[in-house]
């Protein structure tokens, strides 16, 4: 949508959640995913601070850290991976997502605009449940994703209180479930796909996310369900 076209969608609101994007790298030509995804946020950002719109919350994602679409086999710098991993993306997806991220501050700054940016991890609706027996034990098909998952019904939750929460200023939290998607330890994941990664900040003995969710947790007061 052009800016124009933002305003009048948004006219009347008193609050915005955008989801909308192109959802993944290399479907659609580089040039045409970035310019796509970065402009459409940015156009809704100005379109809600020139509406004086108070809060938005956008689909970031955990693309932006840049392990899912490596095409170099980029591991994690450390675990868990928290909101304070760096961002190395090596594609135009997960670079939109930093831009994104980066007009969210900046709108803040001009206006006062709250801004949560929502780092989402690989989105489960109910139905896609019934594949998780074909993948459990097979550490290498969602290695990139870090075996993560959220359920779309815990993504929606996030949404609601990130609107009704005060306070948040401009900020970026992970969604992921509690626990991985396998059947396998993460000692055991770990060993067969990243046994480079040594900087480990949580037990590994056990299934929980190695997407750390705690952030979310914490200032939203966001519990995943689903799972």
């Amino acid at each position: 949508m052009n800016l124009g076209e933002c305003y009048g969608a948004l006219a009347g609101a008193d609050a915005v959640i955008h989801l909308a994007a192109i959802p993944v790298a290399y479907s659609h030509p580089n040039e045409v995913t970035f310019q796509n995804n970065v402009m459409s946020t940015y156009n809704i950002l100005e379109a809600a601070a020139g509406l004086g719109i108070a809060k938005v919350v956008l689909a970031s994602s955990e693309s932006s850290y840049g392990i899912v679409f490596s095409k170099q086999n980029l591991a994690p710098s450390y675990l868990p991976v928290d909101e304070e991993h760096p961002q190395l993306p090596e594609d135009c997806y997960g670079l939109s997502k930093i831009v994104a991220e980066k007009a969210a501050d900046m709108f803040h700054r001009r206006c006062g605009m709250q801004v949560v940016s929502l780092r989402i991890g690989n989105v489960i609706t109910p139905e896609m449940y019934q594949n998780f027996p074909g993948f459990i034990h097979d550490s290498k098909p969602r290695r990139t994703i870090l075996w993560s998952y959220v359920d779309a019904r815990d993504i929606a939750e996030a949404c609601r209180l990130s609107i009704e929460t005060q306070g948040l200023g401009s900020v970026a939290l992970n969604l992921a479930a509690d626990d991985t998607s396998m059947d396998l330890t993460n000692r055991e994941l770990m060993k067969a796909e990243f046994p480079e990664v040594t900087d480990i900040r949580m037990p590994l003995d056990d299934y929980r996310t190695l997407l750390s969710n705690e952030k979310a947790k914490k200032l939203l007061n966001w519990q995943p369900v689903h799972q």
